[in-house]
């Protein structure tokens, strides 16, 4: 099975909200997800994430920790998920690979269709 290792921002704001992007193509069209990508080779996590977040977002990030790795099996590859706790530095989150995105304060984080190993994530996560 193919094995992909990637890393997703927890990205939240001031209000303790968490920034959900939506796919805009593939399998997993139109499901929600934290934002972020592949680690290149000779990359850190942390540095594929600012990367990542800059191509898909135009907006700098600041890494603030590690927070949980998911290990997931999705029908075609293994996924290895680096999720970091981030915020905005510098940017207006532009997008130019999703389709959405959306602040979601904690009572209404499940309101969106998550993939399936971001809900893993999500069960965990207490900011």
């Amino acid at each position: 099975m193919k094995h992909i290792t990637v890393a997703a921002a927890i990205i939240h704001d001031n209000q303790h909200r968490i920034l959900a992007t939506q796919r805009a193509h593939g399998d997993w069209k139109d499901w929600w997800e934290f934002p972020g990508g592949k680690i290149e080779p000779g990359e850190t996590p942390e540095q594929a994430l600012k990367r990542e977040i800059w191509e898909e977002l135009e907006t700098l990030i600041v890494v603030e920790r590690l927070v949980q790795t998911v290990e997931w099996d999705y029908p075609k590859f293994h996924l290895t998920m680096h999720c970091f706790l981030c915020h905005v530095e510098n940017g207006d989150l532009t997008l130019k690979e999703h389709e959405a995105a959306r602040w979601l304060a904690q009572d209404e984080l499940y309101s969106v269709k998550w993939l399936p190993a971001d809900i893993e994530v999500l069960q965990e996560l207490h900011i």
